[in-house]
C-alpha cells in the first residue's frame, strides 16, 4: 500500500482537492440559501441541477477527451468550476444558482473522469486493488474534511467561497505536473438498457432508488441542517458523519457480501437504512444520537451501491460489464436529478423532517422490490467476483477499473 500511495500521491493528493472544493460548494450553498431567504422548494431545484449537469458530463465529457487530449479537458473543465465557484457569492439568486450548479456538475464530472483515468493508467494490474482502496479513502477523507473547513468563515460573506476555488485550481498542479503520461481513451460499447434490466431488474431499479438517496444526501442535508436551525458546526459535524459512516462500513459489509447471497444482504440492508431514517421522522432526536444516524445512514446506502454492482455483474459475462457500469451509473444518474426536488416537497410539507422521510420511504420501497425478486428467480449464481467498494461519486472510469481488477482477480483464483 505504501509503494502505491509513493507512486501517485500526486495524483491522489490533487484528487482530495477537488473532493474538498466539491464537498465545500454542497454544504455551503444549502447554508447561504437560507441566509438569502431562499424557499426549500427554489433550493431543491438548485440543488438537483448539479446532477443535471453531472449526468450530462458522464455522456459527453468521454468524446470531449477523445477530441482535445486529457490535459486540454481538466484545465478547461477545472477553470469553469473556479469561476463558478466565486460567482456562487456575487449572484445570489437561485435561478442564476441553477444554472451554475447544472455547469459546475457538467465541469465536476468531466474532471473526475479524467484524474481516474490518469490514476488508473499510473497502477498496474499488481496495484489496482489498492490504488482503488486508496482512491475511496482520499474521496471520503476530502468530503469530510471539507466539512471542518465551513467553520473557518462567515457563510454570508466571500471567503467561504474563496477557499474552494482556491482549492480547485490548486489541485491542478499536482495532477497536471506528474510525470504520468495521458492515456489512451478507449470507447466502452453500449448495453441497452432492455437487456440490462434482463439481467437484473433488481440492480436497475435499485441503482435508481439509491440515486435519489445519493442526491438528497449530498445535496439536502445542508439544506435539512439550515431549516432544523443547526448553527455551522453541528451541520458540518452531522454532514460529516454521513461520509465517515460510508468510509468504515463499506468493507465489513463487502467481506460479508462475499459470502452470503446478495440479494439477501440488499434486502437486510434496505430494511436497516429504513428503520434508522424513519427514528428521527417519528421521535424528538437529541444532536448526538443524530450523529449515530449521520453514521448509519451513510454506512449503508454507500455500500449498497457497490453491493448492487456487484450483484448485477453475477449475472453478465465479463465482456458486458464495463457497458453495464456505465447504463447502471446513468440510470443512478436518473434517479439522483428527482432526489432533491421531492426531498423539498416533503421538506416543505411536514417541515425537515421530511428529510428523512423521503430516504426511508426509498428505502422501504427497495426492500419491498428486493424481497418480491427473491420470489421471482433463483439465488444468485457463483460471483463473477469479489465486492469492490467504490464510491457513488466516482466516474465509469473507476467502475470499469474495479471491474477488471475483479476479473483479474477471480481468473488467478
Amino acid at each position: 500500500m505504501l509503494k502505491v500511495l509513493g507512486s501517485t500521491w500526486p495524483l491522489l493528493f490533487g484528487l482530495m482537492l477537488l473532493m474538498l472544493g466539491n464537498g465545500m460548494q454542497g454544504t455551503l450553498l444549502g447554508i447561504r440559501g437560507g441566509i438569502e431567504d431562499f424557499s426549500t422548494t427554489q433550493m431543491s431545484v438548485v440543488m438537483s441541477c448539479y446532477f443535471v449537469g453531472f449526468l450530462f458530463g458522464s455522456r459527453l465529457a468521454p468524446e470531449m477527451i477523445r477530441r482535445v487530449g486529457h490535459v486540454r479537458v481538466y484545465a478547461a473543465l477545472g477553470s469553469l468550476i473556479s469561476a463558478v465557484l466565486i460567482l456562487y457569492a456575487a449572484a445570489p439568486n437561485w435561478i442564476a444558482w441553477s444554472v451554475m450548479r447544472v455547469l459546475i456538475g457538467f465541469s465536476f464530472s468531466g474532471v473526475y473522469i479524467t484524474a481516474e483515468s490518469w490514476l488508473n493508467n499510473a497502477s498496474t494490474n499488481e496495484t489496482r486493488g489498492q490504488a482503488l482502496s486508496l482512491y475511496l479513502i482520499v474521496q471520503m477523507i476530502g468530503i469530510i474534511a471539507a466539512q471542518a473547513l465551513l467553520n473557518f468563515g462567515d457563510p454570508s460573506g466571500y471567503i467561504l467561497f474563496v477557499i474552494p476555488s482556491v482549492l480547485v485550481s490548486l489541485s491542478f498542479t499536482p495532477i497536471l505536473l506528474s510525470i504520468s503520461p495521458a492515456p489512451a481513451f478507449d470507447t466502452t460499447k453500449r448495453l441497452s438498457f432492455k437487456a440490462l434490466y434482463e439481467a437484473s431488474p433488481l440492480g436497475c431499479v435499485g441503482m435508481f432508488l439509491l440515486g435519489g438517496v445519493f442526491s438528497a444526501q449530498f445535496g439536502m442535508a445542508s439544506v435539512w441542517g439550515t431549516q432544523a436551525g443547526l448553527n455551522i458546526r453541528d451541520l458540518s459535524i452531522f454532514i460529516a458523519s454521513i461520509y465517515v459512516g460510508g468510509l468504515f462500513l463499506q468493507f465489513p459489509i463487502g467481506m460479508l457480501s462475499d459470502r452470503t447471497d446478495r440479494r439477501l444482504l440488499i434486502l437486510a440492508l434496505a430494511i436497516a437504512g429504513s428503520v434508522v431514517l424513519m427514528v428521527p421522522v417519528l421521535f424528538d432526536v437529541p444532536f448526538v444520537m443524530m450523529i449515530g444516524i449521520g453514521v448509519l445512514m451513510g454506512g449503508i446506502s454507500n455500500p449498497l451501491y457497490s453491493l448492487l454492482l456487484a450483484y448485477v455483474n453475477d449475472y453478465l459475462d465479463n465482456s458486458d460489464m464495463a457497458a453495464a457500469s456505465a447504463g447502471l451509473m446513468f440510470i443512478n444518474g436518473i434517479g439522483a436529478i428527482s432526489g432533491p426536488i421531492v426531498t423539498g416537497w416533503l421538506m416543505g410539507a411536514i417541515g425537515p423532517s421530511g428529510f428523512f422521510l423521503y430516504m426511508g420511504i426509498i428505502f422501504m420501497l427497495l426492500a419491498a422490490y428486493a424481497g418480491w425478486r427473491m420470489t421471482q428467480r433463483r439465488s444468485t449464481p457463483d460471483a463473477q467476483g469479489s465486492y469492490t467498494a467504490i464510491s457513488p461519486t466516482a466516474s465509469v472510469v473507476t467502475i470499469e477499473a474495479a471491474l477488471e481488477q475483479t476479473e483479474a482477480e477471480s481468473q488467478s483464483s
